[in-house]
């Protein structure tokens, strides 16, 4: 069960209470019971409850394009990947060289 703090449910706990919990008006709290014990825990908000739909579509889709690739590796050792860096840093640079010819 969630309930969301407001002004009735501020006054069930003393002001020391809620300054050490952090809770103000607004905030929403899980309430779970078992065992004759009541936990209260703060609701964590969602991906969802914190973008609209519209923003959501516009992060899906970076999403989808940025699994495409470009991807490197797996690589079998450190050795293989440094002298994949390696061969990588000196492609670019060869890149850059030839742009900055006049």
């Amino acid at each position: 069960m969630t309930i969301t703090v407001d002004e009735k449910t501020r006054q069930l706990f003393p002001p020391s209470v809620r300054r050490q919990a952090g809770l103000k008006i607004g905030d929403q709290l899980e309430v779970k019971v078992s065992g004759g014990i009541i936990t209260l825990l703060p609701r964590v908000p969602t991906a969802d409850d914190e973008y609209t739909p519209a923003q959501r579509r516009i992060i899906d889709a970076r999403l989808d394009e940025a699994e495409k690739g470009p991807y490197h590796g797996p690589f079998k050792s450190g050795d293989e990947l440094a002298a994949y860096l390696k061969k990588f840093k000196a492609q670019r640079r060869a890149k850059t060289i030839k742009t900055k010819r006049p």
